[in-house]
């Protein structure tokens, strides 16, 4: 199918499902409207665009017919080159909108945060990670809770794992996977050398049971004391909640909540995820190894970013861009960063297209 036929395609069905939406009998279905909703707010943006693109070639082709005409050909000859210039951009806006869409950009996220190779230094890295995310969401104006977490005695976290809710979260986020690498000189270093440290940090779309088959019956489920920073017992009540799928032995700990019932959902939740990464693994292996080829796909072995503090200096090394203003950075500014690796993303996967078309 070819650029045409595919934009006029998702212009008829827009004008379908807003012939739908006035229907009185499927106005009456709560379900289907939500849903219809949802499809016609998705192509919304590509419509408007295709619209904009028709209107531009009637306009050139106006401008052509004057090209005979002695008194107006200069002045159409300027329209016709200003009109080149905005099909040719749109074309290509088109071209980008018209890629596959992730099935889980829309979704809410679960972030885990590890720390590595470093000791309490790199546990202190992860809390600045943590922080960092928190500002990030704040300034997008997402929703930030904390689900889990491993506290060290100073501040830092051994692992931490939260919630971020808010419109196009994984979609920004889901460039975050991967090993995060620190170069600075602990605050318990008396010689000002300076340490090398890392966190992992995996970003997972929050599912649905409906998108994941769980049977309880595979999950032994453990309670136990919650316990605080230097494992100490916060807790006189077994309310922690340990879940351990048997089949693939991911192992889930949720000891944040107030109650063992909070718990258990919260451990649930991420189980759930985890399972639904799993999968998404398995597939995309099974289609050559396509998340592997992709600018950050998540490996979680990937160094992915260097945040150099002598050098106020974050690289992120799978586009090669440094930013030097590091306390910016810490401070929730991303977003340099995650546009590029989006755009990039684009990029590649357009090429891919128009590789497989010829």
């Amino acid at each position: 199918m070819g650029f045409q036929d595919k934009l006029e395609g998702v212009e008829a069905r827009y004008s379908e499902i807003e012939h739908l939406l006035a229907d009185p009998e499927v106005a009456v279905d709560y379900t289907r409207v939500v849903e219809l909703s949802k499809e016609k707010a998705n192509l919304e943006e590509i419509v408007t665009k295709y619209r904009e693109y028709k209107q531009a070639l009637r306009e050139r082709d106006d401008a052509k017919a004057l090209l005979n005409d002695p008194e107006m050909e200069d002045m159409a000859r300027e329209e016709i080159d200003r009109l080149d210039e905005l099909i040719e951009q749109l074309e290509e806006q088109l071209k980008i909108l018209l890629l596959p869409k992730d099935p889980n950009d829309d979704k809410n996220v679960i972030v885990e945060i590890r720390a590595g190779a470093g000791g309490e230094e790199a546990a202190l890295f992860a809390a600045d990670l943590y922080r960092m995310y928190v500002r990030y969401a704040e300034k997008r104006g997402w929703k930030v809770e904390l689900i889990s977490s491993n506290e060290t005695g100073n501040g830092g976290y051994k692992m931490v794992t939260f919630q971020v809710r808010g419109q196009g979260a994984y979609s920004r986020l889901k460039w975050e996977s991967g090993v995060h690498r620190v170069q600075r000189v602990p605050t318990t270093e008396s010689q000002g050398r300076i340490h090398t440290s890392t966190a992992t940090v995996a970003v997972l779309p929050e599912v649905e049971e409906v998108d994941v088959h769980l049977d309880m019956n595979d999950v032994r489920v453990d309670v136990f004391r919650s316990q605080g920073a230097g494992g100490q017992h916060v807790n006189v009540t077994d309310s922690a909640v340990r879940m351990t799928h048997i089949p693939t032995g991911i192992v889930v700990e949720c000891q944040d909540q107030r109650s063992q019932l909070q718990n258990r959902e919260k451990a649930k939740m991420i189980l759930l995820a985890r399972l639904y990464e799993l999968e998404m693994q398995r597939q995309q292996e099974e289609v050559a190894g396509m998340r592997r080829s992709q600018i950050g796909g998540g490996d979680r072995s990937e160094k992915i970013r260097t945040y150099n503090y002598p050098q106020s200096r974050v690289t992120d090394h799978r586009i090669n861009m440094s930013n030097f203003n590091l306390p910016a950075v810490m401070d929730g500014d991303l977003d340099e960063f995650i546009d590029e690796l989006a755009t990039r993303d684009q990029a590649r996967r357009l090429e891919e297209e128009l590789r497989e078309a010829l």
